[in-house]
């Protein structure tokens, strides 16, 4: 009969002339601040351009989907903010911005909250000028 022993083998103490693991890791040199200025300036202009980009899709998205009614408007323009959204990734992505990989997140997550708030804003807002009541207290063409 075989005997199985549950019992975890003794690790042996690492001779000298093996190398260890307890050796500190070398550290990638830090970036030189025109690396992180220019990335800064990457930044900051792949913000604008989504602000940019959602001004055009939100007043864009009353046009294209005028002949949809209903609750199918609605999602017919979010579906086309994620899309647009994307499209901006991928402008991105294509900035070669340079981000550490601990920052690459950056790219999707830099500016998403005024994009999403300034597409809804001029959606509305080109949508209720489109479709202002002709008999309404408010002129278009003040005289």
């Amino acid at each position: 009969m075989v005997e199985i022993s549950l019992k975890h083998p003794k690790k042996k103490a690492p001779d000298s002339d093996e190398p260890t693991n307890n050796t500190p890791e070398v550290e990638p040199p830090a970036d030189s601040q025109d690396d992180i200025t220019r990335r800064k300036k990457l930044l900051d202009k792949l913000f604008w351009i989504r602000v940019g980009m959602a001004a055009l899709g939100g007043i864009a998205a009353t046009f294209l989907f005028e002949s949809i009614d209903g609750e199918e408007r609605r999602w017919a323009s979010i579906i086309f903010m994620i899309i647009v959204f994307v499209a901006s990734a991928i402008i991105g992505k294509g900035m070669k911005i340079g981000l550490p990989r601990s920052d690459r997140k950056k790219i999707v997550t830099t500016g998403i909250g005024s994009y999403v708030f300034i597409y809804l804003f001029m959606w509305i807002l080109s949508y209720t000028l489109v479709h202002l009541p002709t008999t309404g207290a408010i002129p278009l063409n003040p005289i």
